[in-house]
């Protein structure tokens, strides 16, 4: 089975349900997130993609429980996409990719998801396509494309052996995460999605990477509409305590300054 590393629909109106720390092994177990393989940096303003952010890990991370909204915010309202680009600070283009990725499993799987999850996994993985002066462009590709350390069983990450003969990460010796949502090439076979229809999947597409993610959190459940739901979608990406409640804080954060958009 493909492991993926280090990813509820949500509208307007959020609940907001405590988690609970302590889940178990999942079938799908996440690889060493590429974000932590960083040296550490400075606590940062959540405007500063380039640094690290500062989060608690005291108390148990909170659960973005997804509301029923009659529609989608970013579908009734024209606007929604720029203003809540601009109050989040969410790179635009990325948050088109999410708020699609999130329509489309609604849509197709009947599976909420949340263009905030989504979100907070991108923050987590690579700051929205922003790591290390990387940029997603228009056509939604990531360059300089980013790749992430080999995953040769030091720095903490697992040993995995080169499965893609180089060919999405460039090592011929090891599997590295890739993309702007940090996929392994092993995983990225198995559930590489095609979100634009140009007949080719791209981890280093946002559009492909974010509906890719969305199918694979989607897989153990169906949809991320409860809390422990949301919590082992998480935990399969990448399964660490610290994970899980960085991407929460992530998402609940984006969900709660979404709220001011058309208030």
């Amino acid at each position: 089975m493909g492991r993926m590393r280090g990813k509820g629909r949500t509208g307007l109106a959020l609940g907001l349900a405590t988690a609970i720390g302590g889940v178990g092994i999942f079938a799908a177990v996440g690889l060493f997130s590429f974000v932590n393989a960083l040296p550490d940096a400075d606590a940062a303003d959540w405007s500063e993609p380039q640094s690290r952010p500062s989060v608690e890990f005291a108390t148990p991370a909170h659960a973005p429980r997804p509301a029923e909204p009659a529609e989608h915010p970013y579908l009734a309202d024209p606007g929604w996409l720029a203003q809540t680009a601009a109050v989040t600070g969410i790179p635009e283009r990325a948050l088109a990719a999410y708020a699609a990725a999130d329509l489309r499993v609604a849509d197709e799987l009947g599976c909420a998801v949340g263009w905030n999850t989504l979100a907070g996994i991108g923050w987590v993985e690579s700051y929205h396509g922003t790591i290390h002066g990387s940029a997603i462009d228009a056509d939604g590709v990531a360059r300089p494309s980013i790749v992430g350390i080999p995953l040769d069983g030091t720095n903490g990450t697992m040993a995995i052996p080169d499965t893609d003969g180089g060919e999405l990460d460039g090592d011929t010796e090891w599997d590295r995460a890739v993309g702007p949502m940090q996929f392994i090439p092993e995983t990225w076979y198995l559930w590489g999605a095609d979100a634009t229809g140009d007949g080719h999947a791209s981890p280093h597409s946002i559009d492909d990477a974010a509906l890719t993610a969305a199918h694979y959190l989607c897989r153990l459940d169906g949809t991320l509409e409860t809390e422990n739901a949301w919590i082992a979608a998480i935990r399969s990406y990448n399964n660490t305590l610290e994970y899980q409640q960085r991407v929460a804080s992530a998402a609940e954060r984006y969900a709660e300054d979404a709220t001011a958009v058309g208030s």
